[in-house]
């Protein structure tokens, strides 16, 4: 059994019934299983490892006066991750989801063709959702979306 098969064996016996489990994800694009990480550990890590993830920090977050304490972008998502981390704990939800959920909860990336030319946009976004509940599963029932930085480049290239 491989660490990764011994890991989704724990999800099942530890996490809650409504957890989302690493087995069971599915991908637009198959990837090959590793031995070592789940779907899950693997997006997260995909995240943090990205160049988009690392332009963050070049971002400033918030300041209020001149000389005060800067945060940045990279530093506010690593906060929320973590803060998204422990909340999943508790609630023994899949933390490794929950952490890159929490990562890039503010990037959108998407393909479009601009002049014959397959092009990649990187979003980073700032969602305001209201939710409503039917036949026991719960919908975005309105998403109020605020784009913050944008990037864009040839897929071709």
């Amino acid at each position: 059994m491989t660490i990764r098969e011994r890991t989704e064996e724990l999800e099942y016996e530890t996490l809650s019934p409504f957890a989302a489990k690493s087995r069971e994800a599915k991908r637009k694009v198959p990837m090959e299983e590793c031995d070592f990480r789940t779907k899950f550990q693997r997006d997260r890590d995909r995240i943090l490892h990205s160049k988009c993830f690392r332009r963050l920090k070049h971002k400033t977050q918030v300041y209020i006066t001149a000389g005060d304490h800067y945060r940045t972008r990279m530093t506010h998502s690593l906060e929320v991750s973590q803060i998204s981390r422990t909340i999943a704990r508790g609630l023994r939800l899949n933390e490794d989801l929950t952490e890159a959920d929490g990562t890039a909860y503010c990037e959108a990336t998407l393909v479009n063709e601009e002049n014959g030319k397959d092009i990649i946009t990187t979003n980073y976004v700032r969602y305001s959702d209201k939710y409503i509940k039917v036949d026991g599963k719960w919908y975005i029932k309105r998403r109020r979306t605020t784009f913050l930085i944008s990037e864009k480049r040839s897929l071709n290239a």
